[in-house]
Order: C-alpha cells, then sequence, then structure tokens
C-alpha cells in the first residue's frame, strides 16, 4: 500500500511538473472585443504571431462588462495558464487581487502600472508617437485647424492629445488643436455614432484632419472624416487601410509586441516596468501602400527629424500624465 502511494504521488508531482512546464498563456481582452480594428485587435495579432510561430496554443475571452475582470483572471490562474496578459489599464485594480493570491502566475498589463512581484507593467510613450502624427497633420491642413477625438476621458487619452498638439504647433506655432472627448464611461470605447457627431462638429469649426484615439469609437471618426472630406489620422493598429485615400497615417502603438513578447517569454516572463517609446520601435506613425499619395516628402523629412531628435533627447515631447498638464493646450 505505501509503494503504491508512492508511486501515485511520484505521478501526480510528474503530471503537475510537467503541466507546468508546459503551461499555456492566455489573455483577455478589454470591452469592444479583439476585432475592435484598434488597440485589441493589436494584442490579438500579437497572440495569434506567437501562435503560428512557435505552434503553441494559448487561451482567450472577450469581457461583456467590467464585473467580469477579477473573475476572468481568477479563472486563468486557477486553471494554471501562465503567464496571462491583460489588454488595458481597466484591469489594474483586479490584477493587485489576483496577483496576489497567485505569487507563482506571471501577468503582464498593458496601458498600467501595478506594483508587484509576479507583475509585467508595459507602458507606451504615446505622446511620442502622437507628436509625429501631430507634424503630419501641421503638414496636410492647409489652414490652422486641426482635431482630436477620444474615447474615454481619463489622462492616458489626453496623453495622446497633448503630444500631438505638441507636434502640429512645432509646425505651425499658432495653430488650434480642437480637443473632444467621447464620454466617461468605459461605453465610451464603442460608440462610433457619437464618434461621427464630433467629428462633423470639428469640421465645421474648421478642422481639415481628426486624429483619432477612441477604439471603436474611432471607426466611426474615421468613416465619417472620408464622408466629409477630411483626412483622419488611426491609431494602435495601422488603420490607413480602412479609408484608402483618406486616413493620413497611424499612430501605431505596438501593442502586438507587448503580447508577443509576453508569451515568448512564458514562465520565465521578465516582471516590473517595461517602456515602449520610438527608441524600440514601441510606437511610430504607419507608412504604406494606402497613404503614400499623401505623404509629402517635406513632410516626411519633418517626420523623420523629429523621430531622431526625440530618439537622441534633443526634443522631449511632454508626457501629460506626469503632471496632468500639457503646455500645447
Amino acid at each position: 500500500m505505501t509503494l503504491t502511494k508512492t508511486l501515485l504521488g511520484a505521478a501526480a508531482a510528474l503530471a503537475l511538473t510537467s503541466g507546468a512546464a508546459l503551461a499555456d498563456p492566455a489573455i483577455i481582452f478589454d470591452l469592444g472585443g479583439k476585432f475592435d480594428k484598434s488597440f485589441n485587435e493589436a494584442a490579438f495579432n500579437g497572440a495569434e504571431r506567437w501562435a503560428k510561430e512557435t505552434g503553441g496554443s494559448y487561451r482567450d475571452v472577450e469581457l461583456q462588462s467590467d464585473a467580469q475582470r477579477e473573475q476572468y483572471l481568477r479563472n486563468f490562474a486557477e486553471k494554471g495558464f501562465n503567464p496571462i496578459v491583460m489588454a488595458g489599464f481597466s484591469f489594474a485594480t483586479a490584477l493587485e487581487t489576483v496577483a496576489a493570491d497567485f505569487p507563482d502566475t506571471k501577468f503582464a498589463i498593458i496601458d498600467m502600472v501595478v506594483d508587484a512581484p509576479n507583475v509585467r507593467s508595459v507602458v507606451f510613450n504615446e505622446q511620442e508617437g502622437s507628436y509625429l502624427a501631430g507634424i503630419a497633420a501641421a503638414y496636410a491642413a492647409k489652414g490652422d485647424t486641426v482635431s482630436f477625438v477620444g474615447g474615454m476621458d481619463i489622462p492616458l487619452i489626453s496623453k495622446f492629445a497633448c503630444g500631438y498638439a505638441e507636434g502640429f504647433k512645432s509646425v505651425k506655432p499658432e495653430g488650434k488643436v480642437i480637443v473632444n472627448m467621447t464620454g466617461t464611461t468605459p461605453a465610451a470605447w464603442n460608440d462610433p455614432v457619437k464618434g461621427g457627431e464630433l467629428t462633423r462638429a470639428q469640421k465645421s469649426a474648421g478642422s481639415e484632419v481628426v486624429f483619432a484615439a477612441a477604439g471603436g469609437t474611432g471607426l466611426g471618426v474615421l468613416q465619417t472624416a472620408a464622408d466629409e472630406g477630411m483626412l483622419s489620422i488611426g491609431v494602435d493598429s495601422n488603420q490607413n487601410y480602412l479609408q484608402p485615400g483618406s486616413v493620413l497615417t497611424s499612430m501605431v502603438k505596438r501593442v502586438d509586441n507587448a503580447v508577443y513578447d509576453a508569451f515568448t517569454q512564458g514562465e520565465n516572463l521578465e516582471t516590473g516596468i517595461n517602456v515602449m517609446g520610438l527608441s524600440n520601435d514601441g510606437v511610430g506613425v504607419a507608412m504604406d501602400e494606402y497613404n503614400a499619395a499623401l505623404i509629402t516628402p517635406e513632410m516626411k523629412a519633418a517626420i523623420d527629424e523629429a523621430t531622431a531628435k526625440i530618439i537622441s533627447g534633443e526634443v522631449v515631447v511632454h508626457d501629460y500624465m506626469s503632471d496632468e498638464s500639457c503646455p500645447a493646450f
């Protein structure tokens, strides 16, 4: 009997060890879904790239409500998925609780810092890429007015708006940047009708180029801009293809790389704060066949010059989140 128990114990231990060694990663997408053509979809693309390159498998889930954040996190941790990636800052409170309960599980949160020994916090210098988008808008606009449509009215989105305004005013110091946010709740990420309404109002106020940092709401901005004869700027994923000839560029945020890197490191995920900016290809502006006709040599040269100066430190773009102020507003 003792021998049987010992053998069974050893088998169980081996099974647990094998399971741990081969633990699959998991990702939880934020409200708006993994096919939002923006932030969540960039995260999904990173997970898919990892799966295709490695032949590995992962589990994913799309939130339907804020109340599910801790539930899904805890469920994945209990089932042994490792690491678990969260696409979005709104997971922070739930993660603080769950990470403490599962110290042997690694977690990665995108767009927020959670101080825990088993958490990687991935943040982006969105202001740097947005600065380049502002330069593009300044060269594309015949007049002196452009605009910005944000999703939820939070400091992170003002970070995009501020960088955009700084870049625009580096070319047109007396210019005007109209800034509107869609709302104050998570529903603001998925309201394309409201995005379209704001875009039309901005055009009436003189805007020629609109930058949308609004998740699914931004799809309404891009569509309306195309309908109204304005130029638009996409965000997070490369959205140039959505309205060819109307999307001036997209401020890409390499959320895909953040997910891919986390999945690749697996259970050996390096924790702490990971900052992604222009210097490590974390952000940038998209150039491809869909916007080639809109990018003039002068615009491209100005963007390249600003990129080099930001990377070298000669130009420091203000981070709105550092003091919740913007010198360009």
